[in-house]
């Protein structure tokens, strides 16, 4: 461990896929170093890439944001640390059982049976941003509706409530207020006990993840409907919002990469490859949030019990230990053993359906717009700030 001044944590980038320029002491100091959180609360923050995986896998730190002394990056983060986020808020034995009900949904098989209405809906985005003509915004014309249209079909949630469910998401991690935050979750927990009380009174369970828990393990008392309602918000925030921040950075980083691109153009086998590349470099989901419940030594420090820990994932995966050259947006490195889904047993659950996603969503895209281009001078179009999953606020593009 290096002793250094603590740095103020979460910071805004100055490029939507370069960490802050004020994350360098963290860079020098890795593995491990202090960080001072928005309240003033110090913390513990890795970001060396062995150490990060170690802990990750360590069992000794907390998920559950309710205990007393959880890290708290943003006020809006605070104001619903009090309401339970299923699996990637719950320890096990809790995690394990709701994670085993979820793992047939998001296995690689059924994201494998998936692509082919992936690609009917890319395709159909595609077709409707051609009849409109150019220019687009990239963001509320495909990055968006691609995964909000692939979540909904898998849990059952019906598409024509996207406008209410993607405001909502938007206002629970990105809101003015926290008192944003705390109505945004109030309205998505009510929006699914009006869905779950619906699904209940069907004859017979539809065809999605959704209409399968209410029609077994809530019926049968395995899940209770508190518990179902904090899943299903989780499993369509996430599974929207993340994927959505992905296909339109990628799509820019891409674009501000001509070469890379050019590349990938010629040899669509790089795919898999480049989409691994892309998540090291633009880890999107930028701290995740551990508490300790005992003493733990590592990399030379003490980390006490109720001591907060940050991990963050756009540092730990420049490692240069881990990855030489690590600024350099190179698919011929391995990259697979980043930690942008997290490591470990609360490694993201979704990850195989994202993949999915982001090797149609951008291989299609250039495809079938060969000269896409940005329409406006890439550093006035505007991207998330640093308190929240990154990503693009907007992308105008013309082709």
């Amino acid at each position: 461990m290096t002793e250094t001044e603590p740095v103020a944590f979460p910071q805004d980038r100055t490029c939507p896929y370069h960490p802050p320029p004020a994350y360098d002491p963290l860079r020098a100091a890795r593995p491990l170093t202090r960080i001072t959180l928005y309240d003033g609360r110090p913390a513990w923050l890795v970001s060396g890439h062995a150490v990060a995986r170690e802990l990750l896998a360590d069992q000794r730190l907390s998920t559950d944001r309710t205990r007393a002394g959880f890290p708290t990056p943003t006020e809006r983060f605070a104001a619903v640390s009090n309401r339970t986020v299923a699996l990637l808020g719950v320890d096990d034995p809790r995690h394990r059982v709701q994670r085993r009900m979820m793992i047939p949904a998001f296995t690689l098989k059924r994201a494998t049976e998936l692509r082919p209405e992936i690609l009917r809906i890319v395709n159909e985005q595609i077709d409707a941003m051609i009849a409109h003509g150019p220019p687009a915004d990239l963001v509320t014309a495909f990055a968006l509706p691609v995964p909000s249209m692939v979540i909904c079909a898998l849990l059952g949630v019906p598409y024509a409530d996207h406008d209410f469910f993607e405001g909502q998401t938007r206002r629970l991690l990105r809101g003015p207020t926290a008192a944003d935050t705390r109505d945004a979750r109030d309205r998505l927990d009510a929006y699914f006990e009006e869905l779950i009380d619906r699904k209940q009174k069907q004859p017979e369970p539809g065809g999605g993840l959704l209409d399968e828990l209410v029609h077994q393990q809530l019926r049968e008392g395995e899940l209770g409907r508190e518990e179902l309602i904090a899943l299903a918000t989780i499993l369509l925030v996430a599974g929207h919002e993340t994927t959505a921040n992905m296909i339109s950075l990628g799509t820019y980083t891409l674009l501000q990469h001509p070469g890379r691109l050019a590349e990938l153009r010629r040899d669509p086998a790089l795919l898999p490859a480049a989409v691994e590349e892309l998540m090291r470099l633009l880890s999107i989901a930028d701290g995740l949030l551990r508490m300790a419940t005992e003493d733990i030594e590592v990399a030379g420090a003490t980390i006490r019990a109720g001591d907060g820990v940050v991990f963050a994932t756009s540092v730990i995966n420049r490692d240069e230990d881990a990855y030489p050259e690590p600024d350099t947006l190179d698919w011929h490195r391995s990259a697979r053993h980043h930690v942008a889904f997290g490591f470990g047993i609360h490694q993201c659950l979704g990850q195989n359906l994202a993949r999915a996603e982001l090797e149609i969503a951008l291989s299609t895209l250039f495809d079938r717009l060969p000269t896409l281009r940005l329409a406006a001078p890439a550093d006035e179009i505007p991207f998330k700030p640093g308190d929240t999953i990154q990503g693009m606020l907007e992308l105008p593009v013309t082709w």
